[in-house]
């Protein structure tokens, strides 16, 4: 997985900051034509590309609704594929029309013309992987993953549809999906490469850091530099409020 990191601090629900434990993830799509993450993440990031129409989802209110999830998935400006985590993962986001905020992190995956069998199966993978993630973050299990319009059916989000109008293109159902995610659990697989489990001392700190943003949770026994030492000073520092 590449995941990356860039929270939307001027969207109106990070600005609540409500918080959540989280219990479920709730996987959306975007239900429009436009695979490039610039396009809902911003300002450009020099991975992102800019956004010229600047309609990306860090404003109070994007497309004049409230709205806001805890990452996207899609196309960096060099059409490689990543994960933006968009809100802290215990942040409650307004993502499913429902209940479901209070219990469940929500992610979109970018759509395109829903006909393109290697852009799928990239995205899908991407989000596969970014599961097993949250699922070992927070002691989950592939039961925990429903999408936008299983979320609907249970009466605990709006009346959508995604993901069930893209996955079967594909041949793929969010069974499917679910039991992806439970082969990678049940393989050990890591969803970030090079990550590593945290020795059980540090296992409290390496969590709070992660879910604030301080570190990317990757490979947690390996060696920092004075840069990156100093990078994630700054961010708990900031995550705090000590730092604006």
């Amino acid at each position: 997985m590449n995941l990356r990191k860039l929270i939307l601090s001027n969207n109106d629900c990070y600005k609540a900051g409500r918080k959540i434990k989280p219990r479920g993830i709730m996987v959306h799509s975007t239900g429009a034509n436009n695979p490039w993450l610039k396009r809902y993440v911003g300002p450009d990031d020099g991975f992102l590309g800019k956004n010229q129409y600047n309609n990306h989802w860090n404003q109070p209110r994007p497309d004049g609704q409230q709205k806001c999830v805890h990452a996207f998935i899609g196309k960096l400006k060099d059409g490689t594929i990543a994960t933006y985590q968009t809100l802290p993962w215990d942040h409650r986001g307004w993502h499913a029309g429902g209940r479901a905020n209070d219990t469940h992190i929500g992610f979109e995956i970018c759509e395109d013309g829903l006909n393109d069998p290697v852009y799928f199966g990239q995205v899908y993978r991407e989000a596969v992987e970014l599961c097993v993630y949250l699922c070992k973050m927070f002691g989950l299990t592939e039961k925990d993953i429903i999408c936008h319009a299983e979320g609907a059916k249970l009466g605990i989000a709006s009346n959508h549809g995604d993901v069930l109008h893209w996955f079967p293109k594909f041949g793929k159902t969010m069974d499917d999906f679910r039991a992806d995610v439970k082969k990678e659990l049940l393989k050990g697989g890591t969803a970030v490469a090079g990550k590593d489990k945290p020795s059980s001392w540090a296992q409290e700190a390496w969590k709070w850091a992660t879910e604030r943003g301080v570190t990317d949770g990757t490979n947690p026994q390996g060696p920092v530099t004075r840069e990156q030492a100093i990078t994630m000073i700054y961010r708990a520092l900031k995550s705090v409020g000590v730092v604006k």
